[in-house]
């Protein structure tokens, strides 16, 4: 467990509440159901029923703590308007120098809302931590697994 702030938005803050009330409450009743089932087949050793509930409930109980952990140390992201700089909340639009005709735009998120394929990349991604403080004509380098790229900061909302 950390002490570092988990960045969310309202919207990512709610799935984790709905999320960690779902485990405490149905997913581990259906786990305590399906290991009672598997104690009353008898002889645990070889019950695959058994075992897969175990594992379940391991997988489900550390998650669980995970969530309250990052509840604890939770920063929602309020969006307080158009800003100068970028910020976690901050929807950025970027091109990649030398290819000024492909824009993108990325909304920076905390690290357990981050959805690449959506457009919303992490504070801690190598591109969102290097955007992180950059200004509007800004030319920043980002040290990728694929490279080093270089963006331009176009837009900032």
């Amino acid at each position: 467990m950390s002490d570092q702030y988990v960045y969310m938005t309202e919207e990512g803050l709610q799935k984790i509440k709905e999320e960690l009330e779902y485990l405490t409450t149905e997913k581990r009743e259906e786990i305590s159901e399906k290991l009672e089932k598997a104690i009353a087949q008898g002889d645990l050793k070889e019950n695959a029923d058994y075992h897969a509930a175990k594992e379940d409930q391991a997988f489900t109980e550390g998650r669980i703590k995970d969530i309250e952990d990052s509840l604890r140390r939770v920063k929602v992201i309020k969006s307080s308007g158009k800003s100068d700089v970028v910020r976690v909340g901050s929807k950025v639009t970027v091109c990649e120098v030398g290819y000024e005709d492909e824009e993108e735009t990325y909304y920076i998120v905390g690290a357990r809302e981050a959805d690449p394929a959506n457009g919303r990349i992490s504070n801690e991604s190598p591109i969102g931590s290097a955007l992180i403080g950059a200004k509007k004509g800004a030319i920043i380098n980002a040290k990728t697994p694929g490279g080093q790229i270089q963006l331009q900061v176009k837009a900032i909302a």
